[in-house]
């Protein structure tokens, strides 16, 4: 045996026991109390408030080899850690603590003729495995909401977050200990072996069951291609932003360059400005001036290189293109159907909005483009669990099975059915 194939062995044997772990502490998580994890929560929130110096310094060193490594500004922007971007992470444990506990509600519940009654009742899933990347905070969020939501978490962040994924984990366990729950309610994984990935896709023999993978397009890919487990995910966040003739002016350029500008990284980053023809003249040149002047890369068909002589000429693959930089594709659409039609070609159904001053057409927006947000008169950067008021989120789900749209803690149950009787039996 090679020394890559004993690594490899070696990989393959450390997942199936983190598995069996998982497995054991979804049971007891399944069974725990409001109170005990919700203390496990605040205590983890603490933790990660006094240990801010120490997870600001893991990375650190994170950024220096992200840096070293030629990363791109967009990459550091995602797996940087400060101060204050702790503290939003540590208030988001509490936000999710003091959400209501899904865990037991009843769905609904009826009673047939015969007498026997039914109740349907949220439970967990079980298992859920997330793989991820670069950004450091989904290790907190992801490990608890599916505390929250009495699930076991296996945790594989990407080697570019490592140093800074180990210094929040620690955080975590600490709450799970003042709680007394099992340490292995979250776990992990030590390893940036890649073998490690290949066994959480095959489910580590029935352990997991639930894969949410939070990263970039090839990841993702992989894992929807590869995964014997459902998943839950999006491929890209293509998000278009439409101004209609309808518009008002004063909210379409603020709404717009956020927007875009906000944060550029992210998934709900508008990728793509579409513009009523009826509007060019009123609303298309200051939209797309505002753009300019704040610093974005301006890629447009021909009307719209007419408004600036900055405006650079889009090419075909521009539109549908996930940028994730200072950079937009603009496009003049004939009315709200045009608009519709260019996002049901473009889209990846993540995140879309309208921005007018008709409720009809506003409607007819709403109704007809197929995506998991759609918004009216409003930035797409909203496209986050916390602003939902979800807490957190533990990724963004375009499939239309189990969950779509922010993936937060009612989102990662499942159910089943009670049902009581007095004696009943089926006649022949």
């Amino acid at each position: 045996m090679t020394s890559a194939e004993r690594i490899n062995d070696d990989a393959i044997g450390l997942m199936h026991r983190i598995g069996d772990a998982a497995r054991h502490a979804s049971r007891a998580l399944a069974q725990a109390s409001t109170a005990q994890k919700n203390l496990a929560l605040t205590e983890a929130a603490k933790a990660l408030r006094e240990s801010s110096n120490a997870v600001v310094a893991a990375n650190a060193r994170d950024i220096a080899a992200a840096k070293a490594a030629d990363r791109p500004a967009s990459f550091i922007d995602r797996l940087m850690l400060d101060d204050k971007r702790v503290a939003a992470i540590a208030n988001g444990l509490d936000d999710i603590a003091r959400l209501p506990d899904p865990v037991g509600t009843v769905l609904a519940e009826w009673t047939q003729p015969n007498g026997l009654h039914f109740q349907r009742v949220r439970v967990p899933l079980g298992t859920i495995g997330i793989i991820y990347e670069s950004r450091p905070n989904v290790t907190a969020d992801a490990g608890a909401l599916c505390l929250k939501a009495g699930n076991a978490a296996i945790l594989r962040g990407g080697s570019e977050s490592h140093h800074s994924s180990v210094a929040i984990h620690a955080c975590l366990v600490a709450g799970l200990k003042a709680a007394q729950l099992p340490e292995t309610a979250i776990q992990l994984v030590p390893t940036t072996d890649r073998a490690a990935v290949g066994e959480m896709l095959k489910g580590l023999n029935g352990a997991i069951d639930v894969i949410v993978p939070r990263g970039g397009k090839s990841l993702v890919q992989r894992v929807q291609d590869e995964a014997r487990v459902p998943v839950f995910a999006h491929l890209e966040g293509i998000c278009h932003i439409y101004v209609d003739r309808a518009a008002d002016l004063a909210i379409a350029v603020p709404v717009v360059l956020n927007a875009k500008l906000r944060r550029t990284g992210v998934c709900g980053a508008a990728e793509c400005l579409l513009v009523d023809k009826n509007a060019a003249t009123d609303l298309l040149t200051p939209v797309v001036i505002a753009l300019l002047d704040a610093g974005c890369e301006v890629r447009g068909d021909a009307a719209t290189q007419r408004v600036d002589q900055r405006v650079k000429p889009a090419a075909a693959n521009d539109y549908g293109f996930e940028f994730l930089d200072k950079v937009i594709a603009v496009k003049v659409v004939d009315g709200v159907d045009g608009a519709i039609d260019h996002i049901a070609r473009y889209g990846s159904q993540h995140t879309d909005a309208i921005i007018t001053g008709d409720e009809a057409t506003a409607e007819r927006f709403l109704d007809r483009v197929d995506s998991a947000i759609v918004l009216v008169n409003a930035s797409t950067q909203f496209a986050d669990g916390g602003e939902f008021g979800f807490g957190a989120e533990i990724g963004i789900a375009t499939g239309k099975m189990h969950a779509r749209g922010p993936v937060g803690v009612e989102q990662l149950t499942s159910f089943k059915y009670k049902v009581r009787g007095t004696g009943q039996i089926r006649p022949a």
